[in-house]
């Protein structure tokens, strides 16, 4: 799962939005993407909790294997992650 002293070691990131003066000129996404390798950065902080509530009926409301799909984007594995995200979609 991730990495396992990444919770620890790698801060929170959260996206990043455009300005709302910007937003309000168009209907387009605007939130920034992150890198791809913020996300698998990111995705290290994922905890091998033992218990992940994130599988829990109150977890995913779509039923996606988060640990499971964050190790996949942790490892760069993006074709597997993204099987895995349809395999429960």
């Amino acid at each position: 799962m991730g990495k396992v002293t990444g919770f620890l070691e790698i801060d929170r990131q959260v996206h990043k939005y455009q300005p709302a003066s910007d937003r309000i000129r168009h209907f387009r996404e605007f939130t920034l993407p992150m890198s791809d390798k913020e996300v698998e950065k990111q995705a290290a902080r994922c905890m091998d909790c033992g218990i992940p509530y994130c599988h829990g009926p109150t977890g995913c409301p779509v039923h996606n294997q988060i640990p499971d799909w964050n190790d996949l984007v942790y490892n760069g594995d993006w074709d597997n992650a993204i099987r895995n995200l349809h395999s429960t979609n």
